[in-house]
């Protein structure tokens, strides 16, 4: 941490700590379903989205759970600013083929 009082808290992080940082939330959303949706979706494709893609995602986390998860139920209609590729790819994601990794993040 800086002793400059104005120096900016949210300095840019590296990539590998962002991701880091991204699949955390990814596990830790506010209530299992979307736990378990989001979470095992990071664990499958996070480390290969595109700096693009990971702005879409982190996008995805700042979303309110209620909203996100009936998007995903076809329970809402998605606004334009959210559905894009990796939206997509979410919706497309099968939770249960990545059932073997348990219910939370990988180690």
């Amino acid at each position: 941490m800086s002793d400059d009082p104005f120096s900016d808290p949210n300095r840019p992080i590296n990539d590998a700590d962002r991701r880091k940082r991204l699949r955390f939330r990814a596990w830790r959303r506010g209530f299992k379903e979307a736990d378990l949706i989001m979470g095992r979706f990071a664990e499958a494709h996070l480390d290969t989205l595109a700096p693009a893609e990971l702005d879409e995602f982190e996008r995805l986390l700042d979303a309110p759970d209620t909203e996100v998860y009936a998007w995903l139920c076809g329970r809402a209609e998605v606004p334009g600013n959210f559905d894009g590729p990796v939206f997509r790819r979410l919706k497309d994601f099968r939770i249960d083929d990545a059932a073997a990794q348990g219910d939370g993040p990988s180690a």
